[in-house]
C-alpha cells in the first residue's frame, strides 16, 4: 500500500510583541484629551460669568466712595498733595481756601497734544467770564512740571497747571483710568466743599459744562438779589 501523506498545519503567526509602556500611556492620554477639553469648556462659561458679576466697581484713592454732584467733601487730605507747574506743593483744600467762591479743575490726558491744546485754549479764551464770580481755574494732568510749564507758556494760559504723577487727586475726583492714565473731564467744588460738577467729557464738553454752571450761578445770585 502506498504511504498516506498527512497535511502539515501551517505554522501559527508569532504573537505581536507588547507595545512599550510609553506608547500605551501616550495613546491613552490622546484618547482622553477631547473629553478633558470638553469638560473644561463646560466649566469655563459659568466661571467667566461669575467673574464678570463679581468684578469690583472702580474705586477712588484709599477705597473712598466715588464723588458725585451734591456731595459735601471733607477737604482734609482729600486727593493728597500735588504740584503746580511752577514747582509749588499744594492740595485741593489749599486751592479752595485761596479761592473766592470755589475751584474748577479740568483734567486732560497729556500736555501739548491736539485735544488737550483745544481744551486749555477754551478755558483761556473765556477765562475772564468764567472767573468773574470768584471761581479759580486749574488744569490737571499727570505730566511733569517741565512739560506743563512748556504747555502753559506756549499757549499763554492765565491759570496754573497742576501736576499729579501719582494720580492721587485725579483718582480722588474719579477721573483716573485703570490701571493708569487720566480721563478727560471736569470737577467743580464750591467754597464750602460741595461738589457742583464731576464728569468726564470732550474738550468742548468740559468747557461747555463749566460755562453752563457759571450762567446758572449768575442766575441764582440775581434771584437772591
Amino acid at each position: 500500500m502506498p504511504p498516506t501523506l498527512r497535511k502539515r498545519k501551517a505554522p501559527e503567526p508569532a504573537p505581536a510583541p507588547p507595545a512599550p509602556k510609553k506608547a500605551v500611556a501616550a495613546a491613552a492620554k490622546k484618547a482622553a484629551a477631547p473629553k478633558k477639553a470638553t469638560a473644561q469648556k463646560k466649566e469655563s462659561a459659568p466661571e467667566k460669568e461669575a467673574s464678570a458679576v463679581a468684578a469690583p466697581l472702580p474705586a477712588t484713592a484709599k477705597g473712598a466712595k466715588q464723588v458725585a454732584v451734591g456731595d459735601l467733601v471733607s477737604l482734609d487730605d482729600f486727593g493728597g498733595e500735588v504740584e503746580t507747574n511752577d514747582g509749588e506743593k499744594t492740595t485741593l483744600k489749599k486751592l479752595v481756601d485761596e479761592s473766592k467762591s470755589g475751584v474748577v479743575i479740568f483734567t486732560y490726558p497729556k500736555a501739548s497734544t491736539p485735544g488737550c491744546t483745544k481744551q486749555v485754549c477754551f478755558f483761556r479764551d473765556a477765562y475772564e467770564t468764567l472767573t468773574a464770580d470768584g471761581l479759580a481755574i486749574y488744569g490737571l494732568s499727570a505730566d511733569s512740571p517741565k512739560a506743563n510749564t512748556a504747555f502753559q507758556t506756549n499757549k499763554k494760559l492765565q491759570y496754573p497747571l497742576l501736576c499729579d504723577p501719582d494720580y492721587t487727586l485725579i483718582d480722588a475726583i474719579g477721573l483716573k483710568k485703570s490701571p493708569k492714565g487720566t480721563q478727560r473731564g471736569v470737577f467743580v467744588i464750591s467754597k464750602d466743599g460741595k461738589v457742583l460738577v464731576a464728569e468726564g467729557g470732550s474738550p468742548q464738553g468740559t468747557f461747555d459744562r463749566v460755562k453752563a454752571l457759571v450762567e446758572e450761578l449768575e442766575k441764582s445770585m440775581g434771584t437772591l438779589l
